[in-house]
């Protein structure tokens, strides 16, 4: 049998987690997490990370292993994956990653550009510079240094501005030039599986997910969590919200419903990123019996 890795993404809150876990007990497998948010320790409750059951029932790696105060980019998640993944296929022939995080499932998949690690002090710079003179400013800066990323890439987006202009200024280079775009090989194979369904029932559950989370004690994590709030690592939806809720800027019960609303929009984000690719098969996440079929078709094959 081909050494297997079975790659599971889907929007936020549509139940991957649960997913991954039955599968991977029909594989006796493992599973690496691919959320860019699980993997700091001092998130569990905004992040949704598996609970103490979950993880006692199948081994999830990747999960709470940085922390917040940590650089971490999607070119070394590959690095880590790739090794961990070597490692595990030691032990399994199949291999489970599951997340929603587009940049890391693409950089494990089809590899990403090394860049240089951006400097704090350089982050900190551009993005007061950002919020004192507004996303005009950064865009006009970066399409002189670059004009060839600038003229492909989203303008609405200053996080993804701001990174492009990092680059450049530290390098000295257009950050266009770094960037290859090789698909990269690897030595085994890969099957995405993608987790769709009706959006009024993803919708809900979003919804309740994020009650259920507030029930938990997310109010009481982001609280102690807001002398950092200046962390990329803190910048998602859920502590964005409680922070401004903190700073007086609208009522809890408001804070709740944006943090819904900002992750349904997310989920749409994520869902018009994965149907982009072709190598995805689409499955309810209550359809286990009919993933474990494609899962064992394509191994054979």
């Amino acid at each position: 049998m081909a050494r297997t890795m079975v790659v599971i993404g889907g929007p936020t809150g549509i139940g991957k987690t649960r997913t991954g876990i039955e599968l991977a007990t029909v594989f006796n497998s493992v599973i690496i997490s691919a959320d860019s948010r699980q993997i700091y320790r001092e998130l569990p409750i905004g992040t949704s990370a598996p609970t103490a059951e979950e993880l006692a029932q199948v081994k999830h790696y990747l999960v709470g292993t940085r922390s917040i105060f940590d650089y971490y980019s999607a070119y070394e998640f590959e690095q880590d994956a790739l090794r961990l993944s070597e490692e595990l296929f030691a032990q399994h022939e199949v291999l489970f990653m599951v997340g929603g995080s587009m940049m890391y499932l693409d950089s494990f998949c089809y590899g990403i550009d090394e860049l240089p690690t951006v400097d704090p002090g350089l982050r900190d710079e551009l993005m007061k510079h950002y919020k004192e003179e507004g996303i005009e400013a950064i865009r006009l800066q970066l399409k002189s240094l670059d004009p060839e990323y600038y003229a492909q890439a989203d303008l609405k987006n200053h996080k993804r501005l701001i990174h492009a202009l990092e680059i450049c200024l530290m390098t000295g280079m257009p950050y266009s030039s770094l960037r290859t775009g090789m698909r990269r090989e690897r030595p085994f194979q890969i099957i995405r599986i993608g987790l769709e369904m009706d959006r009024d029932e993803l919708y809900e559950r979003i919804n309740r997910r994020v009650g259920d989370m507030m029930s938990r004690g997310l109010l009481e994590e982001a609280r102690a969590l807001i002398a950092h709030r200046h962390l990329n690592s803190l910048n998602t939806v859920g502590y964005k919200e409680l922070f401004e809720y903190f700073d007086g800027e609208y009522s809890l019960e408001k804070a709740v419903e944006l943090i819904q609303r900002n992750t349904r929009r997310y989920a749409r984000k994520q869902m018009s990123w994965f149907r982009r690719d072709k190598d995805i098969r689409w499955f309810h996440p209550s359809d286990i019996e009919g993933m474990t079929v494609f899962i064992r078709e394509c191994i054979q094959s």
